[in-house]
């Protein structure tokens, strides 16, 4: 990593991100500006936010890796996070989640849930699984990050955790919601350009649309002789019906997480934000937009990365991987 580009692009980021907490700090006056975003938020910044809180590392990197076992059938993962964690989750979960948490004048999902229902159990019941649950996964998100910092600027693990965490809990803790979003969306733009760029290049990498494919296609035979037992038909291939790997790919995966993503109250909560219907009904476009570029880009560049390391070592990602990893655990046996 060269530190003297890395250095001063993380300076003007985080210029950027603090300019724009500081300005929903300003814009943040009353109970509803801190939990709701005053329910008057830009649908394209409520549309990006929700992306950049929908993806995480696990999709960006995970999925990728997971991808470029299984193939383009990942994409029908893509197809339901945008049909059912943006088309249904805003047109159709939303509006009606907009319209009730406004009726009932609350600011929290425990308290929409328990007002709609008209129970004290639940709101308290959803109050405290959130409150037990949510620092488990953001824990995870601020390690993902602190282990970046610790690479990249080569500090230690620990430091970069808490400077990771003291900046993020400074803008949320005086901000409130409305920080939260405007620096979401800013760095779901970063985010976008980058995939964007890194989809094409990649395409270019292995020749093109045409070529990158016929060329995956014809690399059937070096599956894995495991992944081939088990149902595996190539990268850009299905597996076989009813297979252990199309019930892992189907069931946990698509099905798993792309019907998962609608039970997450962050994301359900970002409904609440903007002013009517018509706001919704336009974060769907840019919310799909953004999904596609998130996740249908990594479902494609996975795949695609064997064919890539294939032209360049004559070995598949997975048997590369697979290297790397050997190589890494002897480096840190000899350290």
């Amino acid at each position: 990593m060269n530190l003297s580009v890395l250095i001063p692009l993380l300076i003007v980021y985080i210029a950027i991100m603090s300019g724009l907490a500081y300005y929903g700090y300003r814009k943040t006056n009353t109970e509803a500006d801190y939990l709701v975003a005053g329910r008057n938020i830009n649908p394209v910044v409520m549309a990006l936010s929700y992306g950049a809180t929908f993806i995480s590392t696990s999709a960006l990197v995970g999925f990728g890796g997971v991808s470029a076992i299984y193939g383009f059938g990942m994409l029908w993962l893509a197809f339901l996070n945008i049909v059912l964690g943006i088309f249904v989750a805003f047109a159709l979960f939303g509006t009606r989640i907009r319209k009730l948490s406004a009726d009932m004048d609350v600011f929290t999902f425990p308290s929409f849930l328990g007002e709609r229902f008209n129970s004290k159990f639940i709101t308290v019941f959803s109050g405290i699984m959130i409150f037990v649950f949510m620092p488990a996964y953001t824990s995870i998100v601020l390690i993902g990050g602190g282990r970046f910092l610790e690479e990249t600027l080569a500090i230690d693990y620990n430091i970069a955790l808490l400077v990771l965490a003291f900046i993020v809990g400074v803008y949320v803790i005086s901000g409130g919601l409305k920080a939260v979003m405007y620096t979401d969306a800013f760095a779901a733009v970063v985010m976008l350009v980058m995939m964007v760029i890194f989809l094409f290049g990649t395409y270019q990498a292995v020749g093109g649309l045409t070529a990158g494919h016929s060329g995956l296609t014809a690399l059937k035979e070096l599956v894995p002789d495991a992944l081939a037992e088990q149902g595996h038909q190539g990268w850009t291939s299905m597996p076989v019906l009813g297979s252990s790997i199309w019930w892992t790919l189907v069931s946990t995966l698509i099905m798993g997480v792309g019907i998962g993503v609608l039970a997450q109250p962050q994301l359900a909560m970002r409904c609440m934000t903007v002013k009517d219907d018509r706001a919704l009904y336009r974060s769907v476009l840019v919310g799909g937009i953004f999904i596609f570029f998130m996740t249908g880009a990594v479902f494609m560049i996975g795949p695609l990365s064997n064919l890539y390391f294939y032209n360049a070592t004559g070995e598949i990602a997975l048997s590369v991987a697979g290297e790397m990893l050997i190589l890494s655990s002897r480096h840190l046996s000899i350290t």
